[in-house]
């Protein structure tokens, strides 16, 4: 299959509070950024989804100088991919049979909609079931909580998983704001949780399931991605 003719599915959260906190949330730029111009840049047709569609909210916190990398600074500039990204297509309107694979950007808004939305657990499941690749990076493995395999299990028992870690979790002091921590909730739900050290990239594949650590992990995750889809 010719990567030109690949399409890849990006899901991005709609969610944009912090909580109880009165701050705003959203998702993590560099983790849309990075593996969207590593697909884009490669060919793959890319198409942005979100629960309700139009402007997904981006976390401002992520738009700070300290968080700034080459592939944000291209998104700073690209006024395409930013009205592309204005109009994110409802997920609702989405169906699984038109693409090749999912991918699940991070930051701290997915643990509130994406991980109990049933139109995004059922795609999740959708593809799997396809035999599709899933991927996610930093809280989006988050989104994978409530999804069964094919046998009924949680989609991640018994797989090699990561996510955003407890200390990573604790050092942005946060670890009592979100409805629940990703490491815990991937040994709970029986996942075979490793992580490499904080903020460093770290990227799982098991199967057809890809899943990196931290906004550090995004290129790697989405390189591991494309390299499947190329087999």
């Amino acid at each position: 299959m010719e990567k030109k003719n690949l399409k890849v599915l990006v899901v991005l959260t709609s969610h944009d509070q912090l909580g109880d906190t009165g701050n705003k949330t959203g998702f993590w730029v560099e983790e849309f950024a990075a593996p969207y111009y590593v697909l884009a840049d490669a060919g793959v047709n890319v198409t942005i989804a979100s629960p309700k569609g139009g402007q997904p909210p981006i976390d401002p916190k992520s738009a700070l100088p300290e968080f700034q990398t080459a592939a944000t600074k291209r998104f700073d500039e690209d006024k395409e991919l930013k009205i592309k990204l204005a109009n994110s297509i409802p997920l609702k309107e989405i169906s699984e049979q038109d693409y090749d694979a999912i991918f699940y950007p991070g930051g701290h808004g997915p643990l509130w909609d994406l991980t109990n939305d049933k139109t995004s657990i059922a795609l999740i499941e959708a593809f799997w079931r396809n035999n599709k690749p899933v991927a996610a990076v930093c809280h989006a493995p988050g989104v994978l909580r409530f999804v069964k395999d094919t046998n009924g299990s949680s989609l991640v028992k018994g797989k090699k998983v990561t996510g955003f870690s407890n200390s990573e979790e604790e050092a942005v002091q946060l670890t009592n704001v979100v409805p629940f921590l990703v490491e815990d909730e991937l040994v709970k739900l029986g996942g075979i949780y490793s992580k490499g050290e904080d903020w460093n990239s770290y990227v799982l594949k098991d199967g057809n399931l890809i899943t990196g650590q931290n906004p550090g992990s995004s290129e790697e995750t989405a390189k591991e991605l494309l390299a499947l889809l190329a087999n």
